[in-house]
This record gives C-alpha cells, structure tokens and sequence, in this order.
C-alpha cells in the first residue's frame, strides 16, 4: 500500500489555506511551504478548497467542484473570454452547474492560475498537497440542483452515537441514490474525484466507511440518534474511477464505527487507512485500533485531525488514567516528555506507519483555543497563525524528529 509520490517513510503538517497568515494564497502560502521544506517534511495537508458555508465549513460547500475565489491573492487580475472558453473545455461536467448557481467562471481561471503556480513552487520544494474529498454535498448545492435524481429526498446523512457526540452527528446533506448514480456509471463520482486529482497530488477520502454502508437518518428527526445502516456501493465506485483515472491516490479516512466490509474495501484497492493518537491510551475503550501498538504501515498516523482538538487542549481534559497510559506510551518509545505536543509529535514519528502528520498548531504547542473545528456544533473554523510564528528555530525542531525517525525530506 504505498502512498504514490510519496517516500517510504514520510511526515507533513496539517494547515488549511484559511489559518496562513492574511487567510489567502500568496506569499504566505509559499512561506510555509519554504518552512514546510527546511523542517524536513513531504506533505501539506489542506481541508477541502470549496466555498464554505455561512459558519466558514468548507465541508458543506455549494459545491462539490467549484474553489473558492475568497483563497484568491489577486481576484481582480485580468481574465479573457478565451480563458474561460479553455476551461470549460477541460471542465465541461461541472462547470455549466457553477454558472447557472450563479458562481463566476472567471474565478475558477484565477483560482487554477494561482493554485496551480503554487503546486508548482511546492513540487519544486519536494512538497506534495494533500486534500481532502467530503463524501457528500451540501442541501441546496449547484450539485443537488442540478443532477437531483441523483439524491434521496427521504433521509439525510449524519453518523450515530460515537466518541464526539452522545445523540449522534446529524449532518443533513441529501444522501446518494446510489441506484441511480450506478445506472450512469457513477459519472458524477468519477469527475469529481478527476477535478479532485487535478487540484491534489493525493487526497483523503472523508467518511470512507460510507461506501460499505451509511447512516441514514429520516428527514423529519432532530438528532441522529434513531437513524438506520443502509448497504453502500461498495468497491463500484473506485472500479469505475480506476478504469478511467489510473490507480488512485487516495487515503481512506476509516474512523468511526469501521467494521469488516470497510476494512476489506480499503484493503481491495490498497487505500492506506488513518489512525489518530488521541483516539489511544484509553483502557477501558473497546476500540485499540489508535493505541501505539496497534498501528501498522499502511496507515496515516495522525496527533490529531481538524476534528479534534489541539493535543495541549487534549491533554488539559484527560482524566489522569489517560494520562498516565500516554506517559507509559512516551516512556516506551524513549521519550522523555514535558510538552504533551511535542511528545505526541515525537511518538506519531516514532510509529511504524508510512506517513505521520501533525496539526500545525501542535508545533506550536497551542491550546484549545487554537481548535479547527468542533464536530456537531456550529464552527467558526477561524483559527489563524499569526505571522512569523512558525520560525526556523521550530523547523529544525520538527527536522531533527523527522531526521531520527527515518521521515525527512
């Protein structure tokens, strides 16, 4: 299962486009990735590109292939009608559901322009951009408006009960027809994962468990508590991307309630799977799949993801058991801890996994202020660095943990 583009052994940061510095494409975006390069790392993760929703959630977009023009440096430069005509050549499937939502095409030039230079200057720096696929579409998107008999009207999604919220994550994007979409060849599936891997060098596919089975919670109920597993595509929808894509560069994200069929699926097509560390060191859990000695190589290793809170967040409200159990795990490894975010970051780089990444605000050390975003509540998504935080003195940090776990660049 290896991670295409990628080393053997690897490690990135995570940092959505919005919390650089001035929250937009530019000089900031390429000072990271010069910062990404001299500490010794492979990877930048970003959150999907799309146009976020009113609470600044690019995962309840408008849609599904559109960026968002608010990235944009320069969105007055200059674009003419033969530019335009050029990229909805190349984007025929989807532009034509844009323009009549009302977004600009011109935009969507600028934003290949800048997006596109910038994956260059990254690739040039032995940078790879890692992106991230939300598995559904928002209610009243250009996607749902414009391809509607592809979408249930009956049931909405959302996740049961699990370790973020006790009544469930009621999420209300319209669920797929999957019947309808097999009856075109998943066509809708395929271009979206083709504009996907036209933006990213790989990318992560959010709520994998969702193409064995989902949740589907009736239309009318408040919570997803009484919500019912329904049987998903299963392996139908990457045999048909792979027929027309190539073998995909895709990491599974496999949390949640993970049972054999998901398992199998990921494992059908070599997907690497993810584990975080924050999900560990509970022993009265019955999930062991995150602790220390459970992972394997063909995962993702993650402190956190931006679903979680920042380590130091994390650590200030672990019961002291949990405590004590990750300072059994650091001891273990050989790490002699005094800041939980650096002992995590050290013990995600000490793990056997192809790939270790870590929340730039666990870098920083930073507490649950710093927070991405809240699952089940209403986010802000806002949170930023501040210019000139991220110094030379913390890359050669993160250098020499990448350097003495066999990760850097």
């Amino acid at each position: 299962m290896a991670i295409p583009g990628i080393p053997e052994r690897a490690a990135g940061v995570q940092l959505h486009v919005t919390s650089l510095p001035g929250g937009r494409l530019g000089e900031p975006a390429r000072d990271f990735v010069r910062w990404l390069a001299a500490a010794g790392q492979s990877v930048w993760q970003v959150l999907p590109l799309s146009v976020p929703d009113a609470h600044g959630s690019p995962y309840a977009s408008p849609s599904a292939f559109a960026a968002w023009p608010g990235l944009l440096e320069d969105p007055g430069a200059p674009v003419n009608d033969a530019e335009v005509r050029a990229f909805v050549d190349e984007h025929d499937y989807w532009t034509g559901s844009w323009a009549a939502h009302g977004g600009d095409l011109a935009d969507q030039v600028r934003f290949e322009r800048e997006w596109g230079a910038l994956r260059s200057f990254a690739a040039d720096h032995g940078v790879r951009v890692m992106g991230d696929v939300p598995i559904y579409v928002a209610s009243g998107s250009a996607d749902a408006a414009t391809w509607p008999e592809l979408f249930r009207d009956d049931a909405v999604a959302g996740v049961p009960p699990d370790a973020f919220t006790d009544t469930g994550q009621l999420w209300g994007n319209p669920l797929y027809d999957w019947a309808a979409m097999a009856a075109d060849g998943y066509r809708w599936w395929v271009e979206r994962l083709r504009r996907s891997l036209s933006l990213y060098d790989l990318v992560r596919v959010d709520h994998f468990r969702g193409f064995a089975a989902y949740w589907a919670v009736p239309t009318d109920h408040v919570t997803a508590e009484n919500g019912r597993w329904e049987t998903g595509p299963g392996r139908a929808v990457f045999d048909a991307a792979t027929a027309e894509l190539g073998p995909l560069p895709v990491v599974a994200e496999d949390l949640g309630v993970i049972d054999a069929p998901v398992e199998e699926l990921r494992d059908a097509f070599g997907f690497p799977g993810m584990a975080v560390l924050q999900f560990a060191f509970d022993p009265e859990g019955e999930d062991r799949s995150h602790e220390p000695e459970s992972l394997h190589l063909d995962q993702v290793v993650y402190t956190g993801t931006h679903d979680n809170d920042t380590v130091v967040g994390w650590w200030d409200s672990l019961s002291a058991q949990r405590r004590g159990e990750a300072e059994r795990a650091w001891r273990a490894a050989g790490i002699a801890a005094v800041d939980p975010a650096w002992a995590m970051i050290r013990l995600a780089h000490a793990a056997p996994c192809r790939l270790a990444m870590v929340q730039a605000q666990d870098v920083l050390s930073l507490g649950a202020e710093a927070r991405m975003n809240t699952p089940g509540s209403a986010a802000t998504w806002s949170w930023r660095l501040e210019p000139g935080v991220l110094t030379d003195d913390l890359a050669r940090r993160l250098r020499e943990v990448s350097e003495e776990s066999g990760r850097a660049s």
